[in-house]
C-alpha cells in the first residue's frame, strides 16, 4: 500500500471530488449548450445530471467515435466493459473510471437502478448493430438512448425531496413528461444531423426514411411527432422542483427553438448541413428561462 493512502477517509472524499471535476470537463469539453442549461439548475443538482450526461457522452463517444482503426467489435467491448464497470460500480459505490464513479455516486443517491442503466446499454449496442429501423426497434432505440436519461435526470431533480410515498407519487406524475422531453430532443438530434448520421456513419434512424429522397413532408411529418412530445412535456415543467424547473423550462424553448427552425429549413438543406440554434439566442432563452421561472 502507498504511504500517501494511509489516511483512507480524506482520500476517498478527494477522488469523489476528482471524479466529479472530470465528469464536469467531459461536460464542458463536448457541449456548450448542456453548459449553458446547466448553470440554471441549483448547485446539488447540477453536479448530479452532470455525472448522468458525462456517462452518456462517454458512451457515444464508443460507438461514434471516427477513428476508423476502432472496428464495431473493439467498440461493442468497451462499450460492454463500460457497462461492467457501471454494474460493478453501483454495488460497490466506486470504480477506477473517474466518469463512472462520478456517476455510481450519482446513481446509488438517486434510487437510478439497472432498469434505466441496461436500456440505455442496449440502445449504444443497437447503433454498432442496426443502420435502420422499424417502428418497434425506433421506439425501443429512442427509450434507451433518451427516455431513461430523462427518468435519470427526473431522479436527480427529486433527490432532495423526502423519500416516501409522496415522492413516489410525484415522481410517477411527472416521469411522462420527463420521458417525453428526452424523446423529443432525440428525434431533433436524428432530424438534423441527418446529413452526418447517414453520411459518415451510415445511418438512418427514422422508419421508413429514403435518406436520399428526404423532401419537405418528411420533415413536416417528422416534426409533427416532436410537437406532441414537446407538447406532453411542457405540461409537467411548471411542477418541476424549483431546483430544476428553470433549466428544463429553457432546455423546453431550446427544443421548441430548434423544431422552429428546422420546420422553416429547405429539406433539401436540412440534408446538406446542420441547423443549429445560434448562442445569442440560447443565451436568451437561458435569460427567459431564469427570470421568469423565479417562485
Amino acid at each position: 500500500m502507498s504511504l500517501f493512502l494511509v489516511k483512507t477517509r480524506p482520500v476517498q472524499r478527494l477522488y469523489d471530488r476528482v471524479s466529479e471535476a472530470s465528469a464536469a470537463l467531459v461536460i464542458s469539453s463536448y457541449s456548450s449548450s448542456f453548459g449553458l442549461a446547466s448553470r440554471l439548475l441549483a448547485g446539488p443538482v447540477r453536479g448530479r445530471v452532470r455525472n448522468i450526461y458525462a456517462l452518456v457522452r462517454i458512451a457515444d463517444e464508443i460507438v461514434d467515435n471516427p477513428d476508423l482503426s476502432l472496428g464495431v467489435e473493439s467498440r461493442a467491448r468497451m462499450l460492454g466493459w463500460l457497462h461492467e464497470d457501471v454494474r460493478h460500480a453501483l454495488r460497490t459505490g466506486y470504480s477506477a473510471n473517474l466518469v463512472v464513479h462520478a456517476f455510481a455516486r450519482t446513481a446509488i443517491a438517486c434510487g437510478i437502478t439497472d432498469d434505466m442503466i441496461d436500456p440505455f446499454f442496449a440502445s449504444m449496442q443497437m447503433d454498432l448493430e442496426t443502420s435502420t429501423h422499424t417502428p418497434e426497434t425506433f421506439d425501443r432505440y429512442v427509450y434507451g438512448s433518451a427516455e431513461v436519461v430523462g427518468l435519470m435526470c427526473l431522479r436527480a431533480f427529486l433527490a432532495d425531496r423526502p423519500a416516501g410515498p409522496e415522492r413516489d407519487a410525484e415522481h410517477d406524475r411527472l416521469a411522462p413528461g420527463a420521458r417525453r422531453l428526452g424523446a423529443a430532443f432525440q428525434k431533433l438530434n436524428f432530424l438534423r444531423d441527418l446529413a452526418e448520421d447517414y453520411d459518415l456513419l451510415g445511418r438512418a434512424y427514422f422508419p421508413g426514411l429514403v435518406v436520399d429522397r428526404f423532401c419537405d413532408a418528411d420533415r413536416d411529418r417528422i416534426l409533427i411527432d416532436i410537437d406532441a412530445d414537446l407538447a406532453a412535456a411542457a405540461l409537467v415543467v411548471p411542477d418541476l422542483p424549483p431546483s430544476s424547473r428553470r433549466a428544463a423550462a429553457a432546455a423546453h424553448a431550446t427544443f421548441a427553438e430548434l423544431a422552429a427552425r428546422l420546420r422553416a429549413t429547405p429539406a433539401a438543406e436540412i440534408r446538406r448541413q446542420r441547423v443549429r440554434v445560434p448562442d445569442a439566442v440560447k443565451v436568451r432563452i437561458a435569460a427567459g428561462a431564469l427570470y421568469g421561472g423565479r417562485s
